[in-house]
């Protein structure tokens, strides 16, 4: 069984365009490209999982938001670090699609699209990683039991996140989050590097 490592989409691997599905706008964060040459070389399988309550909505559907994944994964191929998987949950409760409004087992925070890539590519989730942005990354990633890396500055930590659902590490960027994975933190107590984030947020 394979590690593997499970990215977040929007505001991780990709600039956060809001309900995008334009190829043309898809641009990489910065530190993603050497971060996944470094985690593909380490052994790591990659995949990305997505909330895109856009379908629920009624901005895209589901074949375009594909196409989307279709188009990120050829690029990274591209560059010879190639997505295993692209998983995304298209429902969210209330929208105004009904058939994807509804509550799901998919949707961030539930783990269920890191389950379902875990069953069918035979990955071994305690010797893997979530790496997002947001609260509901860290919390999907811990309830599949992979370890979890919240990406971006401090300022992004969420209330959430101080209360029982905290990452087990914190990085910059990208780049810095796959050189946790592969060669382990910076050497800095648990407690000092809370104390940072409460800095952060508080500043």
């Amino acid at each position: 069984m394979d590690p593997a490592v499970f990215l977040d989409k929007d505001g991780t691997l990709i600039e956060d365009v809001p309900y995008n599905v334009d190829p043309a706008l898809v641009r990489l964060m910065p530190g993603a490209r050497d971060a996944l040459r470094l985690l593909h070389d380490a052994g790591f399988r990659l995949f990305v999982i997505t909330n895109q309550s856009g379908v629920a909505r009624g901005y895209f559907g589901e074949d375009d938001i594909a196409a989307l994944g279709v188009h990120l994964t050829r690029m990274l191929t591209d560059w010879g670090t190639p997505l295993d998987g692209f998983y995304f949950c298209p429902h969210l409760p209330g929208g105004s699609v009904e058939a994807f409004a509804v509550e799901c087992g998919c949707r961030k925070p539930e783990p269920g699209l890191i389950l379902e890539a875990a069953r069918l590519h035979h990955l071994d989730l305690a010797r893997s990683w979530f790496l997002g942005d947001i609260a509901s990354d860290i919390e999907a990633g811990r309830r599949s039991g992979c370890r979890t890396i919240l990406v971006g500055p401090p300022a992004q930590v969420e209330p959430e996140l101080l209360q029982g659902a905290a990452p087990d590490h914190i990085a910059s960027d990208l780049r810095e989050a796959a050189r946790i994975v592969v060669n382990g933190p910076r050497p800095v107590t648990a407690a000092a590097e809370r104390a940072t984030v409460l800095e952060g947020v508080a500043g």
